[in-house]
Order: structure tokens, then sequence, then C-alpha cells
């Protein structure tokens, strides 16, 4: 397969439509529909069911989206480290969730500035999920990820920190001087819907609560009594008086990673991350 062949599925399979993927693409339709009929005869597979109103993907043609992303993601990823590898000079870029692990990125940071040989260390701060294409497609070089959000397939990874997760509710809710609630009890706030966060693939899931692309934003819609939202206890530091938080146990823990590419070889990296655990 070649890039050029991926990326046309990639553009198709994420619009659903052959004319809006040609126009994304700056191509005409004939030669985009011809390409996918050509892959798909590589293949032996059937990627698309078309119709004359809709395209769906075959469940081979959802593997293929997941793959042919890490495949391009990589494929860029080599261009930029390769152009990074020669420029001067040779510092780190961490990227990280904004307004998340604040005081562990903090405590990093310092440590590592002590370090002998330390090098410059550039801190690229993100909305959800950004901190992670980051560093798969090149453009970071280590990164501070939070699973279960987060996905480290393909990273190598140590666990810097577990966390359990709080509700935030409006300050004087009628729950807000509970003990503790369950994630049954929070699904059930028809009043205070839960957000919807932006997909990778652009556009947000279905759902009665209210679109969303920063904590900032998420804080001032639960203030203003439209949401509630379940993250991480540490990210109480940056509430204010107008929010309350509940404690939610069965909610899943959240651990902090420090995550890098398995083919990494720079020493910088390599001291930040002994740093990151010996902290």
């Amino acid at each position: 397969m070649e890039t050029r062949e991926l990326r046309y599925f990639v553009a198709v399979a994420e619009e659903l439509h052959f004319g809006r993927a040609a126009q994304r693409l700056a191509m005409a339709q004939p030669p985009l529909s011809r390409a996918i009929q050509q892959l798909e005869r590589r293949l032996g597979v059937v990627l698309l069911h078309r119709t004359a109103r809709a395209v769906a993907l075959t469940e081979a043609g959802s593997v293929l989206l997941r793959e042919a992303r890490a495949a391009l993601d990589a494929v860029e990823a080599a261009g930029r480290r390769t152009r990074r590898a020669a420029a001067e000079p040779h510092g780190v870029v961490l990227a990280t969730k904004a307004g998340a692990s604040s005081e562990l990125l903090s405590k990093l940071l310092d440590a590592y500035a002590a370090e002998p040989g330390a090098v410059a260390v550039e801190v690229t701060l993100c909305g959800p999920g950004e901190q992670e294409r980051l560093l798969r497609d090149g453009r970071a070089d280590v990164a501070l990820l939070q699973r279960p959000f987060d996905t480290t397939a393909g990273l190598d990874t140590e666990d810097l920190h577990t966390e359990q997760q709080v509700v935030v509710l409006p300050a004087g809710h009628p729950l807000a001087d509970r003990p503790h609630m369950s994630m049954a009890e929070v699904t059930t706030l028809t009043d205070l819907p839960l957000p919807r966060w932006p997909r990778r693939g652009g556009g947000y899931q279905d759902g009665p609560g209210p679109q969303v692309r920063d904590h900032t934003q998420l804080f001032q819609l639960i203030a203003l009594g439209r949401a509630c939202a379940v993250v991480p206890e540490s990210l109480r530091a940056h509430l204010r008086d107008d929010h309350a938080t509940v404690p939610v146990p069965d909610a899943p823990a959240v651990t902090t990673v420090i995550a890098w590419p398995p083919h990494s070889r720079s020493k910088a990296v390599a001291d930040l991350i002994r740093t990151a655990t010996r902290l």
C-alpha cells in the first residue's frame, strides 16, 4: 500500500462521502473512487458499503482506518523527527494537557533543570487528546498522558501518579453536600448533563450534554448550571468558589504516565524520564 492510497481512504472513511472527500483532497471524484476500488482489490476485502444515498465503513474498513491513521502519523513523524534532529539547539518538547498534572509538571521541570547536562524543555499545552497526537506525529519528544482518557498503545510509558475522580457540580446544588456519588447517579442528572468532547476525526458524539473544547469552557458551563463533569481530583486546584466537588468512588482511577516513542534514542529524553520516575 502507498501512503497516497491510505490518505485517500482516510479522507473517504472520515467524510463518508466521496464528493466531500474529493473536495478535501483537492482532486476529482472519479479517480478517487477508482483508487479506493483498486485498494479493495489489492487487499481482497470490501472496505466501504456504498449505496446511492450513503457510504458506510465495513468492519474491515474500520480496522484499516485505525491502522492507516497510525501509519500516516508514523510517516509524518519520521520526517519531523529527522528535521528536528538536525536543528540546533537540541532541546526537548514536552506535551501535556492544559490544567492537568500541573503540580507534577512544575516539580518535574524544576528537578530536571537541576540535573547536570539538562537541556531546554519546551512545554506545549494541549487540549484534550492533543498531546498524544503530538507525540505520535513527531511534534513532541515526550508527553504526560492520562489513562484511561489517552491511548498509550505503541508507546513506552512509566506510571507516575494514580488518583481518584470527583464530580464537579455548581455550588449550591442539592447534591453538593453528599459524601459521595456513584457513576450511575451522575449519569442520571438530567438537569446537569455530562459534556461532549470533540472526537479525533472531528465532530461530537450525539447526546444532551453541551459541546466543550477545554476545561475553562467546561467549568464556566458548570458554574452556570448547564453541565456537570467527572474529572481527576487534582483538578480541584483549578476550581472557583462557584463549584462544588463530590467523590465518585466507582469512577475509573486516572493514572498519569510519562510516554515516549519506543525508538527514541535521545539522552535528554532519557534523563527527563529518569527524573520523572524518581519524583
